[in-house]
């Protein structure tokens, strides 16, 4: 492993831990009404879309972060759709 995709997993890591506290925030208080679906809808997309980019350019980094960020944003945009019916 080289020192560029040293820091790619740096980075990645820095930005798919960012969405953790939010996670456990709603999942204590169930309360998701000033947060954007859209926002995180949007997000997501991205982040399948950088999975996609990484796989096509067989770049490691990018596909196991964005994977791991694709995974937290879907439970992020499940919380939301599951607790604003309620």
């Amino acid at each position: 492993m080289n020192f560029t995709d040293i820091m790619g997993l740096f980075a990645g890591f820095c930005v798919t831990v960012s969405v953790i506290p939010q996670i456990i925030k709603v999942w204590k208080t169930k309360k998701v009404k000033q947060i954007s679906l859209l926002t995180f809808s949007v997000l997501t997309f991205g982040i399948v879309i950088w999975v996609v980019y990484g796989i096509l350019k067989k770049d490691f980094p990018i596909i196991i972060t964005n994977s791991i960020s694709l995974f937290l944003n879907l439970i992020m945009v499940y919380f939301i759709i599951y607790y604003e019916r309620e």
